[in-house]
């Protein structure tokens, strides 16, 4: 019996091969999409989970309430993870992660400006499960200056040598950094990135002793490990108390209330928003979850409509397989057993399309997101099941339907599908044709925010701004700026701390506000030269900028910005020039205000930030430079680098590309969004052509006798189409008021954002009439051209 089934099947699948070709197709496009966003989502969702003790891990992170604001912090004060060790019994371990922008490392003659570097407690490789290929867990980390490589640092300083007990020279200071320890590379899906990791105790006891007991220097990042059975809850209530005895006294007289909170470790990563980060990054993740289903849903739909609207045509094979005495159950069998072959198969080349699809996919994402498909199994084995259901579900309503059928009215030719088959169709388009439309919606508007982000007025001229980071190179720094001016090419140069779409430092500060007092605030912090201001063109709306004609500038001058201004309760901003200003041991007067401008990026809103003249922090040089014969202007400043700076790898950047990096993830965003919102929008028109042609062909009879008493190719055309597209128009009066709530608040995300505006909706509308009309006129424009006396033949 199954025998004969798949024989029939197979031979149905080969008589029709251009719908079962559209149905593979739809189907294994579908397929494919779903598997590589259902990898995608579960890899986001793995986010730290290869740690065994993940459920008793907490980050520890701060509120920190001034007389001005709010601070969010995402880690505590130096001293607060240390402390928690012996003051709360239910702690096991805490453990502090500090990065470093950069740090040079020096092996003999070798030189490696490093970044992916970290800062750890003694206790990291007790608190989480990475694991060490060489060295001791439990000591690695103890003495200062202590280094565990990645195997991929290890490899890159070594090669194929032990590095175990090799030294390499830390800094300009050149320290002995011993190698106790080789770890495996940190997985992708993983908070802590770094190639090398250094005993915290360098910092705390050698760079910056006192660090241990400074509560209100924040910095690192703070893990907690619980006990067993440990109240997280409880444990935070706690806190407040904790701090108070600690740090009372001192938090009164600066006038800055901490306030501790845990974190769980396992949803740091999805659903925090300390990281300068406005909406959790599980919203990004939960909407390609539903373009995913959406996709797929699509196929689903496409498959549904053909097979519904072709199973009239097997009527008279169920009314001879029902006479000869098939049961209604065995005729249901077959149906859904031919819905499940087809699924099936569209499976199997799904599996290798997806295969063959992973690395581009994980380029397109920037994420090692699989190394290859048959390295998860279970993930298969689910799209197997989703493969069987999909088929089942498909074959359904065409074995119930026909199944139940008098077999007397088939053979006479009495049988008709009705109207519950039509409306049924129906439905499915207009549904799919609402997700595409609203997939097109969602498109434009994601588009159109991040066009809108790079073209905003940030403030500042961002063009042909070469960037050069000296480290810290305190003793070479100022001549190298000086000296390339002499190269041609070279238009001008400015020393900073920081630079716009950088980090830049906070600082604890006190600013005279409008009523004579000394205003607390944490204001953001640039260290500048004489000529930063004026490079990058920035405006001053009140006083003055930094002038070499004022000495007294370099140590009792401050510029503020204007939300700085508004901060301090001015409504004028000549009404702050003159005022006092108290900040990290500088005291003096605000001699000017700089026009607000964009210091990170558009998701943010302009902080308060004040500038200062400070040569020491001011470790980047900006190099304004002509666009002609920029490679020998370019050679020309490395030459010099390389002649002032010999210590240090010769690097560099251009400011519109580091401050772009800001908008790395709307990019990366971006670009999935469209590439599967393009993949559903042809699914639907692969399932539309199919019912298009399959509409034509029940009417083949109807378009002869109209062509024979004279009907034009275009009305024919028009009367195969109308009905499709009003189905389509339908589609948008669903899609657009729920795809506009939704991005809608998608956009509340950003601090400065794009419009809604009607044209976007108007312009989605138009392509999926536009999609629709193609997709159906190719097929009654073929149709419309059939010689009628070919048509009227046809049985």
């Amino acid at each position: 019996m199954i025998r004969n089934y798949l024989k029939v099947a197979l031979r149905n699948l080969w008589r029709h091969w251009g719908y079962s070709l559209l149905n593979i197709v739809g189907l294994t496009i579908g397929m494919t999409a779903f598997f590589l966003i259902f990898m995608y989502v579960r890899f986001e969702l793995s986010y730290d989970s290869m740690h065994s003790k993940a459920d008793r891990i907490y980050r520890i992170v701060a509120d920190i309430k001034t007389p001005t604001e709010t601070l969010n912090t995402n880690g505590p004060a130096w001293a607060v993870p240390p402390h928690l060790n012996g003051y709360f019994p239910e702690v096991e371990a805490t453990c502090r992660v500090s990065g470093e922008n950069s740090l040079l490392f020096r092996l003999g003659d070798k030189k490696f400006q490093e970044s992916d570097i970290r800062f750890v407690d003694s206790t990291f490789f007790r608190m989480f499960d990475f694991p060490l290929l060489k060295g001791d867990r439990r000591t690695a980390l103890n003495a200062p200056f202590s280094l565990v490589l990645s195997e991929g640092a290890a490899k890159k300083y070594f090669g194929n040598e032990d590095p175990m007990g090799k030294t390499i020279l830390i800094t300009g200071d050149a320290k002995p950094g011993l190698v106790t320890g080789v770890m495996k590379d940190i997985p992708e899906n993983s908070q802590f990135k770094g190639d090398i990791l250094i005993s915290m105790n360098s910092i705390t006891e050698v760079w910056n002793k006192g660090l241990n007991d400074q509560w209100g220097n924040y910095g690192p990042s703070g893990y907690v490990l619980l006990k067993p059975g440990t109240n997280a809850k409880l444990l935070q209530s706690k806190l407040p108390a904790f701090l108070k005895k600690m740090d009372g006294d001192e938090m009164q007289k600066m006038q800055m209330v901490p306030t501790l909170y845990l974190e769980k470790l396992r949803e740091v990563y999805l659903y925090s928003t300390r990281d300068d980060s406005k909406t959790p990054k599980v919203y990004n993740v939960g909407t390609f979850a539903f373009v995913g289903l959406f996709i797929l849903l699509i196929a689903c739909i496409n498959f549904i409509n053909l097979t519904t609207a072709r199973s009239a045509d097997r009527a008279k094979e169920v009314g001879i397989r029902k006479v000869v005495g098939a049961g209604k159950g065995q005729l249901a069998r077959q149906f859904i057993g031919e819905s499940v072959i087809i699924c099936l198969i569209a499976f199997m080349i799904s599996i290798g399309l997806t295969a063959a699809l992973i690395p581009s996919f994980n380029n397109l994402s920037e994420k090692e997101i699989s190394s290859g498909i048959f390295s998860h199994p279970a993930y298969i084995g689910i799209l197997f099941l989703v493969a069987l259901l999909i088929g089942w579900i498909a074959g359904l309503y065409p074995a119930m339907i026909l199944s139940s059928y008098n077999p007397v009215s088939i053979l006479k030719g009495r049988f008709a599908t009705g109207s519950r088959g039509s409306l049924l169709r129906k439905i499915l388009v207009v549904t799919q044709f609402s997700i595409s439309t609203a997939l097109i919606i969602a498109t434009i508007v994601v588009y159109n925010q991040l066009s809108f982000m790079r073209t905003q007025n940030l403030g500042f001229s961002m063009d042909q701004k070469m960037i050069v980071d000296t480290h810290g190179d305190s003793t070479a720094k100022a001549v190298f700026a000086q000296n390339i001016k002499s190269i041609p090419g070279v238009i001008s140069t400015s020393m900073s701390g920081s630079v716009p779409g950088g980090g830049n430092p906070g600082a604890y500060s006190q600013v005279q506000n409008k009523k004579g007092d000394m205003q607390i605030a944490n204001l953001d912090l640039y260290f500048v030269d004489f000529d930063f201001i004026p490079q990058y063109d920035m405006k001053m709306v009140a006083g003055r900028s930094f002038s070499r004609d004022f000495m007294s500038d370099t140590t009792q001058a401050m510029v503020v910005n204007e939300a700085a201004v508004k901060l301090f309760g001015y409504t004028n901003p000549n009404q702050i020039i003159g005022r006092k200003f108290d900040q990290w041991g500088r005291k003096g007067m605000v001699i000017g205000v700089v026009k607000d401008f964009h210091f990170h990026s558009l998701q943010e809103e302009i902080k308060p930030l004040s500038l200062r003249i400070e040569p020491d922090p001011s470790n980047i040089i900006t190099i304004k430079v002509a666009t002609q014969n920029l490679p020998n202007t370019i050679s020309g400043i490395e030459r010099k680098w390389k002649e002032l700076i010999p210590n240090r790898p010769w690097d560099y950047t251009f400011l519109d590309d580091s401050f772009n990096r800001n908008y790395k993830s709307e990019d990366r965003f971006g670009k999935l969004f469209l590439n599967f919102s393009i993949l559903a929008i042809f699914i639907s028109c692969l399932g539309l052509m199919g019912l298009a042609s399959y509409s034509t062909l029940q009417r083949t009879k109807e378009i002869g006798i109209r062509k024979v008493i004279g009907a034009k190719v275009s009305s024919i055309v028009i009367l195969l189409s109308k009905d499709f597209v009003k189905l389509v128009l339908i589609a948008f009066v669903i899609a657009a008021p729920v795809a506009g709530f939704l991005m809608f608040n998608w956009l509340q995300r950003f601090a400065y954002r794009t419009t809604l505006y009607w044209w976007i909706f108007a312009v989605a509308g138009v392509m999926a009439l536009l999609i629709a009309i193609l997709t159906v006129s190719f097929q009654a424009i073929r149709a419309a051209n059939v010689n009628p006396t070919q048509s009227l033949s046809t049985e």
